[in-house]
């Protein structure tokens, strides 16, 4: 059992500094503008929320487990369906089949040091399922609420783990990530998912209050990753600052574990493709 296996164990994150160059934080930067450039938003802008999540989620939305999909800050548009800004600084994110579908996001996401570290981490059975460029733009970058991952991608049992990757600094200021060490030893509490007839619904598993003593802003360096428990609560603050906070997630869970077909996001689960 390696030393990190232990921590993430008992500490629910794992906080990775130097995990990847400045180099190829910046080539997914630089892609990612690329595909936000060639997208034609006309007709369906599609807005991304945490608050409100059923009633946000639109077909766009629950088609994109196997796209690449465009989603907006909600204070984008004005009255007459505008945009305030340019395209690029109006996305909230791009997801979320990247790692699969563009072989730059594909080569990060499975990378050398990230296949060494699957392997630290005794996740060599774990599949990416699901992937997010996430912009954080100045000034706009909008609130992610507490939530838990594994509400979002269920398993039975739970095996839901993210990787998270500061492609630029991430402070207090622009909105980075909060946490609890040991946060992760908590019922689940809510399932999203969707409802028969079409639509989603946010299903509530435990009504235990959040327990928000004790959590920790995790201000890291460009190049981090921070690995996050499924059960992990954790949060980002709107950006208010005059920089941006990029960085891009990816998703995974067991290979063996079940999957159910009410899980908002679908994937063609025995072609889905581990490190």
């Amino acid at each position: 059992m390696s030393a990190l296996f232990q921590q993430f164990q008992e500490q629910g994150y794992l906080v990775l500094p130097g995990f990847n160059t400045d180099a190829e934080c910046d080539a997914l930067m630089k892609r990612a503008e690329e595909l936000a450039a060639g997208y034609d938003y006309s007709g369906h802008p599609s807005v991304f929320q945490t608050t409100e999540q059923a009633s946000s989620t639109d077909d766009y939305f629950l088609q994109s487990g196997d796209k690449i999909a465009y989603f907006f800050e909600k204070d984008a548009f004005d009255e007459s369906g505008q945009l305030k800004n340019d395209l690029f600084h109006s996305l909230n994110k791009i997801g979320h089949a990247l790692h699969d579908l563009d072989p730059v996001f594909d080569r990060f996401s499975r990378s050398p040091q990230m296949l060494q570290l699957a392997a630290e981490l005794n996740m060599q059975e774990y599949v990416l399922i699901q992937s997010m460029m996430i912009f954080k733009h100045a000034r706009i970058g909008g609130v992610v609420d507490v939530h838990q991952d594994s509400t979002f991608l269920y398993t039975e049992p739970e095996s839901c783990v993210a990787y998270w990757f500061a492609l630029e600094d991430a402070t207090i200021g622009n909105g980075c990530l909060w946490a609890k060490p040991g946060g992760h030893r908590t019922p689940l509490r809510s399932w999203f998912r969707r409802k028969e007839g079409g639509g989603t619904e946010m299903v509530e598993l435990d009504a235990t209050p959040w327990d928000m003593e004790g959590m920790q802003p995790l201000e890291v360096k460009k190049g981090t990753c921070i690995v996050l428990h499924g059960l992990l609560p954790h949060y980002s603050m709107p950006n208010t600052s005059g920089k941006s906070r990029q960085a891009y997630a990816i998703h995974t869970i067991h290979r063996g574990a079940e999957y159910p077909q009410a899980n908002w996001l679908r994937r063609d689960l025995p072609g889905l493709r581990s490190w």
